[in-house]
Parts: C-alpha cells; structure tokens; sequence
C-alpha cells in the first residue's frame, strides 16, 4: 500500500521543484513522519538527492557538515549533474551546527552550486538552536505536527473516539487492541527518546529527573487547570517553580506539553496565572492516565476530560502558524474551556461532551469582553467532527 502523504509533500515537492533560494526546514516532534516525508519527495522528484543522518555522529563532530557538503559537490561534478538534494537529518544534535550551515551555504551561493538544501529537525528547538540567529533569512519553514483525526481516519480507518483516545502516532496504531503493549510502546519507543535526546540533550536541563517527573505528572493532568505548586508537591525531586515553569516552556517549544495561562485584560496576569494543562497529542494522555479504551470511553465524566484535551491539542497545533494566541478563563466557578485570541479578536470556546451541564461562563465572558463569536463545540453546538476539520483562523471571518 502506498504510504499516506501529508500536505507538507506537495509543499515541499513543489519548493524544491523551484530555483534555488532558501533552505527548507521541516521541523516537528519525533515520530510524526518527517523522514517518511522527505523520502517519499526524492522518490518522487527528478533531482538527484544526497540523504545523510546526523543523530550517530558525535557531538563535537561538526566538521561532519563541511566534508558532507564537500562531498556532494564532488558527487555532482563526477555524476555530471547540475542540481542536487542535499538532504541533513536530526542536525541539530551536532555542536554550532547552524554556523557551518551557512558557511557551506554562501560558499554555494557565492560559486553558483545549484545544492538545494533540506534540514530536518525536532520541533522549535531546532529554530532556538541556530535559525534565527545564523540562518537568518536563508530559510523557509516547514512544521509537521501531531498527526489530526483527518490524517489518522484517512490513513488508518481511525474513528473519532479512537482518535481521540489513542492520539496521532500513526507506529502505535498496530498496538491499540493491547493497551498494555500500546502503553509501553508509545513510553517506550515514542516518550523516551524524545525527553532523552530531543530535550534533556539539546538544552540547559539541570535535573533531568525533575524534567521527566514534570512531563509524566503534566500529562495526566490533560485539560485541567493545575498550579506548579500543586506539581511539585507530587514531585519526589527537589525543585522550585521558576524550574518547572522554565521546563515547562521547554516542553511545550518540543511540542510535546503546555501550559496555557488564563485571560486577562492585565498582561502580568495572563503570566502569573495557574496553568491549565494540554498535551500536544492526546496519546500522552492516555499513555499516563488510560485504563482501556471501554472503560474510558464510557465514564462520561471522565471522558470528558479526553474530549477537552482533543480539542485543545487541536486549537494549540495550530495555534502558532496562525498567529493566534491560547488562553482559557476562570472567575469563580464560572469557566470558559479555550479563549481564542488574535490581534484585537478574542472567540471563546465552551466544550461539551454530556459530561456537565452548560455553565454560566461563556455568557459571562461574553457580557464582559463581548467577544468576536462565542461558540460550544461538542453536543449542541459544532459537532466535534467538524470542527476537527477546521482551521481555527476560519473562526475570526
């Protein structure tokens, strides 16, 4: 069967098919198809290409980039070819790597060397480690998120609920009729090195443990509104708050966690606020909080919060590229799910899955902040598979 092709393919494809001006940076977590995409564009592109891993060589070994690149050149000049695909993946685990990125880069631009160059790295640490600063204005960015309820029912038959409790890695759906083996894959194969290598390797992280007590114990608490104080507490590592915020932030620039603040006119309050959790893909909910899938499924309550992190994990993915800001809110017992903002705009979100009556926040916030649109999702209101299918920009048309 032919592989499922995400939308990034046809964006790429048709990038590389252009002269060459930019590096192509696909960027997104591990597990999502970032290497099945780049080999499905070379198997299906005219250009010659050049595939090379990063995640073997050592650390220090930067100067694996410069005898790579040299390489290809020599390639094309005895292959006679006058354009090629020099494609790096996971570089950002080698030391200053950004730097002899665009040393080789200019040096090509410099002689003409038609190299087209594609970078493959996870999520926004790639960009924090040498995008912005080195390869300023030499590239263009291409993100892969968590695999959406479209993507795994096109490609695997997922359901709704399936999707939403098993989450998007498409490598676990072979598991999902053994949750136990599911459980122990995606902690396994999935949680593991993403934590290990994607975050404690590439940045400052002083307490590794306290980093993956974080991510377990933020996990399961998907869609619920919970202090950092109330986390350490749980914690058996010795800790402070600026260190789990500061983790906190991490996580969520892998794409992995977060924490989105309440809404306030007040700036310095939409930052001092308790967070409210959301895992970038609903499999980290159930990998840390699951029983099976029937037992969650018809505890209403409880699927309840499954249906509210789907959502969640839905409007976040999106979230960044359209430029739109994430909150929720909170005054008393009066509560709105999502808070949508964008520029002056603000949407407000209330979800409902049979799990609790309609409370009185959405028509409270929308007295005192008179909202751009006020919408439920879920029963009586936008049928959560439609709204899946929605791009979150659409909401302020």
């Amino acid at each position: 069967m032919e592989l499922y092709k995400r939308q990034q393919y046809n964006i790429l494809i048709d990038r590389l098919k252009e002269p060459r001006h930019f590096i192509q940076v696909i960027v997104g977590p591990r597990q999502i198809g970032k290497s099945t995409l780049i080999k499905q564009v070379v198997d299906n592109i005219s250009i010659p290409h050049y595939l090379y891993n990063a995640d073997t060589v050592d650390f220090n070994n930067n100067q694996w980039i410069s005898e790579t690149w040299e390489s290809a050149r020599v390639r094309m000049k005895y292959e006679k070819v006058n354009e090629v695909i020099l494609v790096f993946d996971e570089i950002q685990k080698l030391k200053n790597w950004s730097e002899f990125v665009k040393r080789e880069w200019d040096f090509d631009t410099l002689n003409e060397i038609n190299i087209k160059v594609v970078l493959l790295g996870s999520s926004r640490l790639l960009l924090k480690h040498g995008l912005t600063e080195s390869l300023a204005g030499r590239f263009e960015l291409i993100r892969m998120g968590h695999w959406s309820y479209t993507e795994m029912n096109e490609a695997f038959g997922y359901s709704l609920d399936e999707w939403i409790y098993w989450g998007g890695y498409p490598a676990s759906t072979i598991f999902k009729d053994d949750i136990r083996r599911w459980r122990k894959y995606v902690k396994d194969s999935l949680i593991a090195p993403a934590i290990e290598k994607d975050v404690i390797l590439t940045s400052n992280i002083y307490k590794p443990a306290l980093m993956k007590q974080l991510f377990e114990i933020g996990c399961s608490y998907s869609s619920e509104i919970v202090s950092l104080t109330k986390i350490l507490g749980q914690m058996t590592d010795a800790g402070n708050v600026t260190t789990l915020y500061s983790y906190l932030e991490i996580l969520n620039q892998c794409n992995l966690l977060c924490g989105i603040n309440k809404f306030a006119n007040d700036v310095s309050r939409k930052y001092q606020s308790i967070p409210k959790w959301i895992t970038y893909n609903n499999a980290l909910l159930t990998a840390y909080k699951g029983i099976d899938f029937k037992t969650d499924r018809f505890d209403t309550k409880n699927w309840g919060r499954w249906v509210e992190s789907a959502v969640g994990a839905y409007i976040i993915s999106q979230a960044e590229d359209e430029d739109i800001k994430v909150y929720y809110w909170r005054e008393r017992d009066e509560v709105v799910d999502f808070i949508l903002q964008y520029h002056a705009d603000i949407v407000a979100i209330e979800v409902k899955s049979g799990r609790r009556g309609m409370n009185k926040g959405l028509p409270n916030f929308s007295k005192k902040f008179n909202p751009k649109r006020a919408i439920i999702v879920g029963t009586n209101g936008i049928p959560l598979e439609t709204f899946f299918k929605v791009n979150i920009s659409t909401l302020f048309e």
